[in-house]
C-alpha cells in the first residue's frame, strides 16, 4: 500500500467508501470503511450501508470516499449511488446529510452543490 502524506492528511492511492453514523442530535458515533478498490474505483452496496446503519440505530449518515486521480469532481457513477441511497434512506427514515468526495487536494461536498 502505497501512502502520501500531505500535511496532516495521509492519502492511499486507492479508492474508500467510509459512511459516518450520526444519532439524532447529528453527533458522530460510529464511523466504517465500506468498501476498498483500487485506483480508479470502488463498489458501494447500499443494503450493506443501510444494515449497518439500522444495525447501530443511526438516524443520519455522512458518506464520504476518495478519488486517488486528485479529480474531485463526482463522477456519472457517484452521482447515481448517491441517489439511489438517498431514495432509500428517505424509505427507511435515515437522513443522507451529504456525499463528499475527498482528494489529495480538496473537496467536493454534494450537499454544497446542492445535489443531495
Amino acid at each position: 500500500m502505497q501512502l502520501v502524506a500531505t500535511g496532516y492528511l495521509v492519502f492511499e492511492y486507492v479508492e474508500k467508501f467510509f459512511v459516518i453514523f450520526v444519532d439524532r442530535s447529528n453527533q458522530i458515533y460510529a464511523w466504517k470503511c465500506m468498501s476498498e478498490g483500487g485506483l480508479s474505483g470502488t463498489v458501494a452496496d447500499p443494503r450493506t450501508i443501510f444494515q449497518a446503519a439500522l444495525l447501530c440505530h443511526s438516524t443520519s449518515i455522512l458518506l464520504m470516499h476518495n478519488h486517488p486521480s486528485s479529480n474531485d469532481q463526482p463522477s456519472i457513477a457517484d452521482i447515481g449511488l448517491t441517489k439511489k441511497l438517498c431514495e432509500a434512506g428517505k424509505i427507511l427514515e435515515i437522513t443522507v446529510l451529504d456525499h463528499i468526495i475527498v482528494t489529495v487536494d480538496g473537496f467536493y461536498s454534494f450537499a454544497e452543490a446542492g445535489l443531495l
